[in-house]
């Protein structure tokens, strides 16, 4: 009788399990689709990238809004969570802070597309955007300061600034295909580091 009740839960969380891989899945490729041809990405490209078909996308999140506002929160719980592990797995704190970048970027160009999918709901937009500055701008800082106490560069730039410049350059990143962000962003970062005395 213990075996029959144990089998139904265990399948209930296998099924659980499955149900968060997939969204996992969606969520990275309508990241990587977002990032590659902006917010308009064809949900059959989605579901391609997710090896699932297009109903699995629209049982998850029946409204392009919906796949737009849970991809920015994926990325921006891994921009946030990247920090510290680049510090800890880098071989210097520039270094760490250039790969942040390189993710801050991936991130900013689907929030730029954000604004454009949410132009019915900007107080919703403006939430997740205090949301956006209350996680990353302490992970920047903490990026930053490693650099700084390791003298690799200057401590006269907050994470404000940095990121606002990085934003600025991101800036129709997603619908101009001729045009490459994340090397801009890696050229002012580059830009930052103390020459050797």
């Amino acid at each position: 009788m213990n075996d029959g009740e144990t089998r139904p839960a265990g399948a209930a969380g296998s099924r659980r399990k499955d149900v968060r891989r997939n969204q996992q899945a969606l969520l990275d490729a309508a990241a990587a689709a977002f990032v590659a041809s902006g917010v308009d990405a064809p949900v059959r490209d989605i579901a391609a990238r997710a090896g699932v078909g297009v109903g699995t996308v629209y049982r998850h999140f029946p409204a392009r809004a919906d796949l737009v506002i849970a991809v920015y929160r994926h990325q921006l719980d891994a921009c946030a969570e990247a920090g510290p592990a680049l510090l800890a797995s880098s071989p210097t704190p520039h270094a760490a802070l250039e790969r942040w970048v390189d993710l801050f970027v991936d991130f900013l160009v689907t929030k730029h597309g954000l604004a454009a999918a949410m132009r019915s709901d900007s107080a919703g937009f403006e939430r997740l955007h205090t949301s956006f500055l209350d996680r990353l701008v302490p992970v920047c800082t903490e990026l930053l300061d490693a650099a700084v106490a390791a003298d690799e560069i200057a401590g006269d730039l907050t994470a404000y600034q940095l990121m606002r410049g990085i934003g600025n350059l991101c800036i129709g990143a997603e619908s101009d295909p001729r045009y490459d962000a994340r090397r801009l962003a890696a050229l002012l970062v580059a830009g930052l580091r103390r020459p050797p005395q």
